[in-house]
């Protein structure tokens, strides 16, 4: 990997990290011109989801460096938080959890415990997102009983 590039992805994980997300897209971008490493496709599409609301490219871009790198948990991540991004929060937690099949990733452990665990069904006999379970469990929530 080249000097330049090296600094690149550097000063866009350091914005990253930092919440500064449109400087991190800039970084990535550039990097992702040099060349289009699977590191930097998960973080650009990141970046793209959260800045550009390109949820179809970034979802495209995550698999792609799922597809080169199938053991990285970090590609996982990604996939995770462009899903939370798009309001799919089932996808969402589904791609971290395969992600820490492969490695323990502290973000994932993170972000799955900021997201919490839910709350038994009512009625077990009925899908969770049924009109029943639904209604009735946040009757019961509001009651304080549940």
């Amino acid at each position: 990997m080249s000097e330049p590039l090296q600094k690149l992805i550097q000063k866009g994980e350091r914005a990253m990290r930092s919440g500064d997300i449109l400087v991190a897209l800039v970084q990535f971008e550039a990097a992702y011109a040099i060349e289009p490493l699977p590191a930097i496709k998960s973080k650009l599409a990141y970046c793209l989801a959260l800045e550009r609301r390109q949820l179809q490219k970034s979802l495209a871009l995550c698999k792609e460096a799922i597809k080169a790198e199938p053991a990285n948990a970090d590609h996982y991540y990604q996939l995770g938080r462009v899903y939370l991004i798009a309001k799919q929060k089932r996808h969402a937690i589904a791609a971290m959890r395969k992600g820490l099949k492969y490695q323990r990733h502290q973000p994932i452990i993170d972000e799955l415990t900021k997201i919490g665990v839910r709350k038994d069904p009512v009625f077990a006999s009925l899908p969770r997102e049924h009109f029943l379970n639904r209604s009735c469990g946040r009757l019961l929530d509001q009651l304080g009983t549940r």
